[in-house]
């Protein structure tokens, strides 16, 4: 606790303390005056100074919160030139009283009525100098709020960005997904009605919860596996005995929050790219495992494998879209991992990697 405390106070008075030490320097040089001596008086006044400023800062942007919530400027923590204009003058006075004083209890020495002696020149000078450290200081905390209300602007920006590009790339997976769905239907129509039946009172449910998760942007671990469930389901009204399903989710993982349809893109590319073109058909894998501060989330099949299954932008679709979620979402964070599944039963494995949100 002190030590953030230290900290908090090297970052506020840093700049106060540099431009008085080089006041110190100087006005020791000019007149001749005993350095530490000069260095306490500088530092007194000026942090003095800038304490005032800094009082007035808060104070007046508080004020105009109080008066009007969505004032940008008071948000960033400057008032406004018209509040700190005549607040300014204000605190380079009586900061370079108040800072005398102090120095003068410090040093044990009475040279507040006149510090350097009969001649006023010198005073007038001191006090030239409090006014162009004040100047500094007003300017300084000006520029960092400015600069921080860009920030603030850009980043906002930025989120903006971001969300319109996952909304878009949301929109163009449903469709996808419905479309990959309405095909495998339409060939089950053909070969056995009554399946096919069956496979659309699936479908119609499937598609009330899918889209439905879908509008939400995030959801619990639970609830992406209750989906992919769903749709395993439904494929296995079309493949019958050819499809096998295995799905492990801890416990202890199942209320992470994870963005809404992640896995559903791999589980399709396993079915239709990994399993039906195999004649025996075979398993699909689901899991989701926690590895320190990353959720690791396996989709695995036992299909034809990465060098028989179709290389064409559709066959890539579900997985460029995956990873531009995932990057738009986390950035560097997160990773999207395609390989053969290096055991006797061959096929792919697909591994999703992404923080664990804090609690």
């Amino acid at each position: 606790m002190l030590a953030r405390i230290g900290v908090w106070l090297w970052h506020e008075l840093r700049v106060g303390a540099a431009i008085s030490l080089i006041a110190a320097v100087f006005i020791s040089t000019m007149f001749r005056d005993p350095f530490v001596r000069t260095l306490i008086y500088s530092l007194c006044i000026g942090l003095s100074i800038q304490f005032l400023i800094e009082a007035g800062r808060h104070l007046g942007s508080s004020w105009r919160r109080r008066r009007d919530p969505g004032d940008a400027a008071a948000r960033s923590e400057w008032p406004g030139w018209a509040w700190m204009g005549p607040w300014s003058i204000g605190a380079a006075v009586l900061g370079y009283f108040g800072g005398s004083l102090l120095a003068d209890l410090l040093t044990g020495q009475q040279h507040t009525r006149n510090p350097l002696g009969a001649d006023l020149r010198p005073l007038a000078l001191i006090l030239m100098l409090s006014l162009g450290f004040t100047v500094s200081a007003v300017y300084f905390f000006y520029s960092r709020g400015r600069l921080a209300s860009l920030q603030a602007a850009t980043e906002a920006a930025q989120r903006s960005a971001a969300e319109a590009q996952l909304k878009l790339l949301q929109s163009q997976l449903e469709p996808h997904m419905l479309f990959n769905t309405l095909a495998n239907l339409r060939v089950l129509i053909g070969a056995d009605p009554a399946r096919a039946q069956t496979m659309l009172d699936r479908l119609i449910a499937f598609l009330r919860a899918t889209l439905a998760a879908s509008r939400s942007g995030a959801h619990a671990l639970a609830d992406e596996f209750a989906r992919i469930e769903d749709y395993l389901a439904l494929m296995a009204v079309r493949m019958g005995p050819r499809l096998t399903v295995r799905i492990a989710l801890p416990d202890a993982l199942r209320g992470l929050s994870v963005p809404a349809l992640l896995l559903q893109p791999l589980v399709e590319n396993a079915i239709r790219h990994g399993l039906e073109p195999k004649v025996d058909g075979g398993r699909i894998e689901v899991s989701a495992r926690r590895d320190g501060d990353t959720l690791e989330l396996a989709v695995r099949d036992t299909g034809v494998g990465l060098d028989a299954a179709p290389s064409g932008d559709g066959s890539r679709f579900g997985l460029r879209q995956v990873h531009e979620r995932l990057d738009a979402l986390y950035g560097a964070r997160a990773s999207l991992t395609l390989q053969a599944a290096h055991d006797a039963e061959g096929g792919t494995l697909a591994s999703v990697r992404l923080p664990i949100p804090a609690r």
